[in-house]
């Protein structure tokens, strides 16, 4: 089968290798069959002759995957662009760029967390901090066309998931459908024509994971230090078994 591909874009080394470690665990993937992409040093390491960005061919390189998963990562999305720095500018402007191949060709998508800025933001969803998530466990419900959709097979109509983000949709375009939602935050999962989707909780990540992710980004304001303990003894008593079969079942629907 072709590989699946995984689009990265965090500068951490250790946390970059655990997501890979934890999405080919929960997705099923065998070896070989998940290519990961650290986009970032791709756009880092642009040679100067190429204006700053990476020669990237999107349509030959996403033609020889069965289909793009979109990690996690550092930034939001909907930051004022002045605020952005030029690697986050650079970034964004190839996951665009990615996606504009991505829906042209209808090439199976799906986006964690990260993904749902993007996805979002290049269909027309408005993406800003106003049902934002602190780091941690939530309970997230399954709608009706949720309960209709291949990727949702087999998961219980109501389950805990582990979530954490600054930025979320609040509110779709209309040609987007609404597959899981939330008590704090309405747009947990959403899927764009047939085969393109993004969750806005975590399917690519377990409690190790979870927990490394929580120590690294300390002090990033995905939570509040004084609270430390106590989250992590929530999260360590969460039960989250269902999140992953969006992972793996994105992963059965579409290898080819």
């Amino acid at each position: 089968m072709l590989p699946f591909l995984l689009i990265q874009t965090r500068a951490d080394d250790a946390v970059a290798a655990d997501e890979v470690r934890s999405t080919t665990a929960l997705g099923g993937f065998a070896d070989g069959e998940l290519t990961p992409l650290r986009l970032d040093r791709l756009v880092a390491a642009a040679r100067p002759s190429s204006g700053g960005t990476p020669d990237l061919d999107w349509e030959a390189l996403l033609v020889r995957h069965s289909g793009v998963v979109v990690g996690g990562g550092p930034f939001n999305s909907s930051d004022p662009e002045e605020l952005k720095s030029d690697l986050q500018v650079a970034v964004e402007a190839e996951l665009r760029r990615m996606l504009d191949v991505v829906l042209d060709r209808d090439i199976p998508f799906l986006g964690a967390c990260y993904g749902v800025g993007t996805l979002g933001l290049h269909q027309g969803a408005t993406v800003d901090g106003t049902y934002g998530e602190p780091a941690g466990a939530a309970v997230v419900r399954v709608t009706e066309a949720g309960r209709r959709d291949p990727l949702l097979a087999g998961v219980a109509a109501e389950f805990t998931a582990f979530v954490g983000h600054k930025e979320a949709v609040r509110l779709l375009p209309p040609h987007a459908e609404v597959l899981v939602t939330g008590e704090s935050c309405p747009v947990q999962m959403f899927r764009i024509g047939r085969h393109q989707y993004a969750t806005q909780f975590h399917p690519e990540l377990d409690l190790p994971g979870l927990l490394f992710r929580l120590e690294t980004y300390a002090g990033h304001g995905y939570y509040e230090p004084a609270e430390t303990e106590e989250l992590f003894t929530r999260v360590r008593a969460a039960t989250v078994t269902e999140p992953q079969k969006v992972l793996a079942n994105f992963r059965c629907r579409y290898a080819r």
